[in-house]
């Protein structure tokens, strides 16, 4: 049972970045045979799954990197990323009784809440700059940490889960350091923004 919980956290963690880039390569490494996915996820290898989640994927790899328009496209994933990675958990442990299903559900909710929550949070901190760079390498950093993480839970899933618990930890502290940063930026204590890690950064 154990050895499910790796997988669940990097996917879970992942599709907290960038929900569209997980789904698109855990199925396409179905479809191609490259990995065999658990019974409740084998969905995620249909043709319309693969290509309309890497449609969407190409859509937010450009939203993701215009201020501002990042935020409003955070805003509306705060549901949908935690939600599918939710799910994507509840499948790992489809041959499991229904309480682990529900528990793997819950936590990976929780852990891809925590990762979008870092994003969003890094991501409206990063606006208050006038220039686009900064929103240009944390979009592909947070890309790359989606992608490399996915892909690394298939072949490696225990180093990938000890990864994905540094990189939670890493995530509540940025989440924590930001909100301190506009509380303070609200107040008028704050004179310029703290530079924070970030789980793409």
């Amino acid at each position: 049972m154990s050895r499910w919980w790796p997988p669940a956290r990097c996917t879970a963690f992942a599709a907290g970045l960038n929900v569209y880039a997980t789904v698109a390569i855990l199925g396409a490494s179905q479809y191609f045979h490259l990995f065999s996915l658990p019974a409740g996820l084998g969905i995620l290898g249909h043709p319309v799954v693969i290509f309309g989640s890497a449609a969407l994927f190409f859509i937010e790899f450009f939203a993701d990197k215009v201020p501002y328009v990042d935020t409003v496209w955070d805003s509306i994933h705060t549901l949908v990323r935690p939600t599918v990675a939710a799910g994507l958990s509840f499948g790992i442990f489809s041959g499991m009784p229904e309480a682990w299903k529900i528990l793997a559900a819950l936590m990976g909710g929780s852990v891809a809440l925590t990762s979008h929550g870092a994003k969003a949070v890094t991501r409206t901190a990063a606006n208050t700059s006038p220039e686009p760079f900064s929103n240009w390498i944390l979009s592909v950093m947070e890309d790359a940490v989606a992608i490399g993480l996915t892909t690394l839970a298939m072949s490696h899933p225990v180093i990938a889960g000890a990864i994905a618990v540094v990189l939670v930890v890493l995530a509540v502290l940025v989440i924590r350091r930001v909100v301190r940063f506009f509380k303070r930026a609200f107040s008028g204590e704050a004179a310029e923004l703290p530079t924070v890690p970030g789980p793409g950064s």
